[in-house]
């Protein structure tokens, strides 16, 4: 899936948890405030309609995407076994085609809103989930036309769409349900497509009224 398993490339992040010795603290300080809650997914995905071509519109770019300077897609197909083949690809500044192949899984039968995907086969033992990352689609268009992709901790999320270019009052609306998924739309950079946007530059900055 563009990554949607686009995403796809998604390695999982990695999170440092701090233990406070309650000795330490006594009584004197504040309780510490709860980690936010992670994004919601939507109600149910229809797999077989999710398969076929994505665009990235913006991302939270990651490592592995930052030689990307162009024409960034990921291609799902479903197979016999339920999984998900994955196929990401973006055009590096040399004009030549890079390319990562993963699979994807269900993690959530129920919705089928929770994948995890991994980006690493060994010999004879196959694919390694064990270095798989999380792949959440939050938002997705009644048709299927667009989604938003997201992860538990927020570090990573994309904007899918089918076509290279989107209109202005849909990607606005898109920012705007980031925004309500507790992400920053700043955080998001914009990937040029051939026939949508021409460079690089906050999705903040691509939806604001005053931009041109």
């Amino acid at each position: 899936m563009k990554k949607m398993l686009c995403h796809t490339n998604l390695l999982p992040g990695l999170a440092l948890l701090g233990l406070v010795s309650a000795l330490f603290w006594g009584n004197t300080l504040p309780a510490m405030a709860k980690a936010a809650a992670p994004p919601t997914t939507v109600a149910h995905v229809d797999l077989e309609k999710y398969t076929g071509k994505w665009y990235e519109i913006a991302a939270i770019p990651m490592f592995f995407e930052r030689k990307c300077v162009a024409n960034t897609t990921a291609e799902y197909t479903r197979l016999a076994s339920g999984e998900v083949s994955v196929f990401n690809s973006c055009q590096l500044s040399n004009g030549k085609r890079q390319s990562s192949t993963g699979l994807a899984r269900v993690a959530d039968p129920k919705t089928n809103a929770k994948l995890k995907v991994s980006f690493m086969k060994w010999p004879l033992l196959g694919w390694q989930f064990w270095a798989s990352g999380d792949y959440w689609i939050i938002d997705l268009a009644d048709d299927y036309s667009t989604a938003l992709i997201g992860h538990p901790t927020r570090k990573y999320g994309w904007i899918l769409s089918r076509t290279p270019k989107l209109p202005m009052e849909t990607l606005q609306s898109l920012s705007k349900k980031l925004a309500q998924q507790g992400y920053k739309p700043c955080d998001f950079i914009t990937m040029p497509q051939t026939g949508g946007f021409t460079q690089k530059q906050p999705l903040c900055v691509v939806v604001s009224p005053t931009a041109k």
